[in-house]
């Protein structure tokens, strides 16, 4: 196993070593969409993800297209599978109200089985922002406002999510969020207030509706 591992290493190692700056910034952007300038920036080795883009004859055809590119780099393909995918469930935050962790994880579970399916290989869920103002929207996709019972549920979502028990479709990976530069939510608006600087003013968790790392801290999968 570990002589495979350096095998990859090496690998990657080689890979990165012949990219260009621009390939290398290109697998660090994601796009929404999948038209002329995407399929350039593929054929070009420039991309690294997509969102709103699934179906598993389409992802298949996309991923064997890149493979053959100068940077033969799987895209990750991102959805929000927030309840459910093809099969709907109760919302996080209802869901939440069952207390029942193995349920949840259960669901997330389903929802990445069917996810692959359709070619999707990162799910953007569980949602761990801790609202604490229920004008905003998004309490739904959340756990509540408690920082622990959050965790608890955000680490049962991501178990059930990367289960990952099958073989013949694309393993999945979950990605909790918001982290970086994303608005905190001032009288329930969203993207109200956003600032990645080092100095941004700092405010405190009930004032700005939402906090993140708190929530994050407590997360043990």
């Amino acid at each position: 196993m570990r002589c495979l591992a350096m095998c990859f290493e090496d690998q990657i190692t080689r890979l990165l070593e012949k990219m260009t700056t621009a390939e290398k910034i290109g697998q660090l952007v994601q796009f929404g969409s999948f038209r002329e300038l995407e399929e350039g920036l593929v054929d070009a080795g420039e991309i690294g993800s997509l969102l709103n883009f699934c179906g598993s004859t389409q992802v298949t055809e996309i991923q064997t297209r890149i493979m053959g590119s100068k940077c033969p780099i799987p895209l990750l393909i991102g959805d929000d599978v927030i309840h459910g995918y093809k099969t709907g469930f109760p919302i996080p935050l209802a869901e939440s109200c069952s207390f029942d962790l193995e349920c949840m994880e259960e669901t997330a579970a389903i929802a990445a089985r069917e996810a692959a399916c359709d070619g999707v290989n990162m799910i953007f869920a569980p949602m761990v922002d801790v609202a604490r103002d229920p004008r905003w929207g998004r309490v739904a996709e959340g756990a509540g406002e408690d920082p622990w019972y959050g965790a608890q549920v955000a680490a049962a979502r991501v178990r059930g999510f990367q289960r990952n028990d099958w073989e013949d479709k694309p393993h999945v990976t979950a990605c909790p969020k918001h982290y970086v530069g994303y608005a905190a939510s001032e009288g329930g608006r969203d993207y109200i207030l956003s600032g990645a600087a080092e100095e941004a003013p700092a405010k405190e968790p009930a004032a700005r509706g939402t906090d993140t790392n708190y929530a994050m801290d407590h997360v043990r999968v």
